[in-house]
């Protein structure tokens, strides 16, 4: 062989070489990166998974707390309805003499008058209002029974006394000791009323027989009113009965006059 052409296929042969060893690393480069590919997509679809797994535990733990802070409040609401009606309104007044007892040992122990350093704290125009108010009450809370009434006549009556001063150091005088009775004292018919305080009693008595007079009245007759009564007295009763227990026995009457009753 020539020379020239010798060198020829070697230079073809090296070339042949250096391709087929670019073309191995071109593929390599290839395969590594279609490797690397699929891992970048597993982490993002890990990292995803785990967001949602976080978001998950999250709520997880604030249904619990929900659930928790809703069986309280239960609980309290069913406390609070089997109280009775008047229990905030007892409990402001239990707080209120707590206070008010707190208040006073404090002024004992200051060596302070209470009542005064309470109504150092009380303005003039709230002492004003309460006066009025204590002012405005009715003492009269109305019949309940009959020993009630006659204490409140005798409490009514003895107000309305006005005692003579000069009578009674006169008698004083004429009794001496006696004027002071002790166990071993009989009063009794020794006492002679003068004529004005019989005058006295004569008039408060009438006063007292025509007061009553206004409040004993007869009642008015209804002549549309249902006749259920066979004299006065049954009347009277019926009248009673109605009024504590006719709430009670409406739907029964009205079922007798319907005969629907069973």
């Amino acid at each position: 062989p020539r020379p020239g052409r010798h060198n020829k296929a070697t230079e073809w042969s090296g070339w042949a070489i250096i391709m087929a060893t670019d073309a191995d690393q071109d593929s390599e480069v290839s395969d590594s990166s279609e490797e690397s590919l699929p891992t970048a997509a597993e982490e993002l679809a890990a990292q995803k998974r785990e967001e949602r797994l976080r978001k998950f535990r999250e709520l997880h733990l604030k249904r619990n707390e929900a659930r928790k802070l809703n069986y309280q409040e239960l609980v309290e609401e069913d406390k609070k309805l089997k109280l009775p009606s008047n229990w905030e309104a007892k409990k402001a007044r239990l707080e209120w003499e707590l206070r008010e007892e707190e208040i006073k040992k404090e002024c004992a122990a200051r060596g302070e008058d209470y009542k005064r350093v309470k109504l150092l704290g009380i303005s003039a125009e709230d002492a004003d209002k309460f006066e009025r108010r204590k002012k405005r009450k009715n003492p009269d809370l109305g019949f309940s029974d009959y020993a009630a009434a006659q204490l409140r006549q005798y409490q009514r009556l003895t107000k309305q006394i006005k005692p003579d001063m000069e009578e009674y150091e006169k008698q004083r005088e004429q009794n001496g000791e006696k004027f002071y009775p002790t166990s071993n004292s009989l009063l009794h018919g020794t006492h002679v009323p003068s004529k004005e305080g019989i005058d006295r009693m004569v008039a408060d008595l009438d006063k007292q027989i025509e007061k009553r007079e206004k409040y004993s009245r007869r009642r008015a007759y209804n002549d549309d009113a249902d006749i259920d009564y066979i004299n006065e007295r049954n009347a009277k009763f019926n009248k009673k009965a109605e009024r504590f227990y006719g709430k009670y026995t409406a739907e029964i009457k009205q079922n007798l006059e319907r005969g629907t009753a069973v």
